[in-house]
């Protein structure tokens, strides 16, 4: 492994809750507690709150492994950074929301809240597993340990934080560890890095080999661009859309800020290179 990304599996917090999905030990919140509209992703529209007709009393998908054959792509892209298990065994401690019908209202407005924090500390631990983040790390370590004990907060509680300043504060720390892995990035290669304006339009784009190490590409929409082969080491994509975005041979092993759900929405091959922690996506074998 390189010294960009030094994570250990399993990828915990400090209280040992996976940051990653763990359907096994969680209520089917995701299938019942988000809303989802008739597109491209999803066969049919429904509402927050209500729960797939696909989901089985065992809170298991009864077509889990045919959903992109049936029109449910998104269900295969969906990633909730374990803040599920965390809502099912920890916040409500094992009693689902068909068993306490009275709370399954609270239960699935408690679970976006927690969604947030969770993806706030898969990009905190990430940052603090970086060498380069040295200068910063007791700073790192401080917003860690506060969404940590924001996600530990009863149901009541968690429902008045106010996650939009939170998520707002803890990005200005983001921001600088970006400009610290990019710095470095630009040092060793010993030129600038491509540059883009944040949210980049580059929906269709042709950069295919192209070399995108230490590029910012914050919030840029990458729809169905070509990156083939493409170099995209210390790049940051936090926040990138991947919707169909050809990645197949590209290198994106020490790729900062970058998501499961990101990789399940773009397309790939065994020659793709993702960051240890995150996993090829079964579809792309058929792809």
């Amino acid at each position: 492994m390189s010294e960009h990304h030094k994570l250990t599996e399993p990828f915990t917090d400090r209280n040992g809750h996976y940051l990653k999905a763990e359907c096994e030990s969680c209520f089917g919140l995701c299938c019942a507690a988000l809303p989802f509209a008739a597109s491209v992703d999803f066969a049919r529209d429904k509402d927050a709150g209500q729960p797939c007709h696909n989901l089985q009393s065992d809170f298991r998908c009864g077509v889990h492994t045919d959903l992109r054959q049936l029109g449910f792509r998104g269900c295969t892209v969906y990633d909730c950074f374990g803040a599920g298990q965390k809502v099912s065994q920890v916040t409500y401690a094992g009693e689902d929301w068909r068993q306490k019908t009275k709370t399954a209202k609270q239960m699935f407005e408690v679970f976006p809240i927690m969604w947030h924090l969770h993806e706030l500390l898969w990009y905190l631990n990430e940052s603090l597993n970086l060498e380069v983040t040295h200068t910063i790390h007791v700073e790192l370590q401080t917003a860690l340990d506060e969404t940590e004990q924001l996600t530990l907060l009863s149901p009541d509680s968690l429902l008045k934080v106010n996650v939009d300043a939170h998520r707002a504060k803890i990005n200005l720390l983001l921001l600088q560890v970006s400009e610290l892995v990019r710095t470095e990035a630009r040092r060793k290669l010993k030129k600038a890095s491509r540059t883009f304006n944040r949210g980049a339009d580059l929906m269709g784009a042709k950069l295919k080999g192209a070399d995108l190490r230490g590029a910012n590409l914050r919030g840029a929409y990458l729809i169905a661009a070509d990156l083939r082969g493409a170099d995209l080491r210390s790049a940051d994509l936090i926040g990138a859309d991947f919707r169909d975005t050809d990645l197949r041979g590209a290198n994106l092993a020490e790729a900062l800020f970058l998501t499961q759900a990101q990789i399940n929405a773009a397309k790939g091959d065994s020659l793709t290179k993702l960051p240890t922690l995150l996993l090829r996506p079964d579809h792309w074998l058929s792809q």
